[in-house]
């Protein structure tokens, strides 16, 4: 009778011990499962997963950042949910504080990327445009440039070089961080075109016998000599008079662009016989290309120019930012010398 009452004591207490190890490797799990595991003073929400990377790379990354309280709880839970794989979904996360390593994983394994938002305005040379963008996306400005500079994929979308920033609409865009360069460029070419197919923009064009990069490079000359949107339309008509009688355009901001002296403060005979195509005081008719981005309402105001017989126009003397507009080279040198005397002035 003894001996079977220590054999239950011994089934008792394996079957207690068994229990409490179950509870034990269920609380462990529990914990590594579900109990909060990023940290809640975030300094930055946002974790960036390099394109091509492994998880050991992933797991180095958020040790670095010291996103977690336990690494080694999380890859624990990420053996278990499968997580791993030879090259892990890249892109930029947004991590939230407090989030259990289940929570996390499912996050990172679902792929669902937090956009960044991409403002395009008024970048002068494609070198500015791709130090720009790489600011906001992975691919560095290098990157960027190779693609840009690569004749061949160029004159396959229709453009070269020189006319390859009429491409770029000024605007807010939102992209995924690890947007390759040639998707960047596939977006562009989706953008420019949905653009120009609004407003009877493609029929105004034509109507002036202009290319679309003709017009964008003529509202690139307009964008840099004015900040008032409220004079652009009559400017470009004073350039479009020039272009119909083949009068040079004589637009400063070409010559500053050909020169790359944007810090000038006044355009000298330095600048205005600088030999170089883009120079409209040498030669007659736009540049091979813009000078710099042009805005929508440059844009707009080349298209939608105002008709008149002004040939010529110079700042005003009141440091307005507006300009006097004149129909003979009579009425302008009168303008410009009241110019001159108020710079003297001053």
């Amino acid at each position: 009778m003894e001996q079977k009452r220590n054999i239950w004591k011994a089934v008792l207490v394996t079957a207690l011990f068994v229990a409490a190890l179950g509870g034990w490797f269920g609380y462990q799990k529990y914990k590594a499962f579900l109990l909060p595991n990023v940290k809640s003073d975030l300094a930055d929400p946002f974790l960036y997963i390099p394109t091509g990377s492994s998880f050991e790379d992933v797991v180095r990354i958020l040790d670095s950042l010291q996103i977690l309280k336990n690494i080694e709880s999380f890859k624990e839970v990420a053996a278990q949910m499968n997580y791993a794989k030879p090259v892990m979904r890249a892109g930029r996360f947004k991590i939230e504080a407090g989030w259990n390593n289940k929570s996390l994983v499912q996050h990172l394994r679902s792929g669902e990327q937090e956009p960044v938002k991409l403002v395009l305005n008024n970048e002068r040379l494609l070198e500015d445009l791709a130090q720009k963008v790489a600011r906001f996306i992975e691919p560095d400005s290098a990157s960027l440039m190779a693609l840009f500079q690569n004749d061949t994929y160029l004159a396959d979308l229709g453009y070269n070089q020189q006319t390859l920033m009429s491409l770029f609409i000024p605007n807010t865009y939102e992209f995924f961080w690890n947007t390759s360069p040639e998707q960047f460029m596939e977006r562009m070419m989706r953008e420019h075109d949905a653009f120009w197919s609004k407003n009877d923009r493609k029929a105004k064009a034509d109507s002036l016998n202009l290319s679309l990069s003709e017009v964008y490079t003529l509202a690139s000359i307009v964008e840099r000599e004015t900040n008032q949107n409220t004079e652009k339309q009559r400017m470009a008509g004073v350039y479009l008079n020039r272009l119909r009688i083949n009068m040079l355009l004589q637009a400063d901001p070409t010559c500053v662009f050909a020169t790359r002296d944007f810090g000038a403060k006044r355009v000298l005979d330095y600048h205005k016989f600088f030999d170089s195509p883009y120079n409209t005081y040498l030669y007659v008719g736009l540049p091979p290309g813009p000078i710099s981005m042009a805005s929508i309402p440059s844009i707009d105001a080349v298209l939608n120019y105002e008709k008149h017989d002004y040939l010529y126009f110079c700042a005003k003397p009141d440091g307005s930012g507006f300009h006097t507009f004149a129909k003979t080279l009579a009425q302008h040198n009168v303008n410009a010398a009241l110019y001159r005397e108020s710079l003297r002035n001053q």
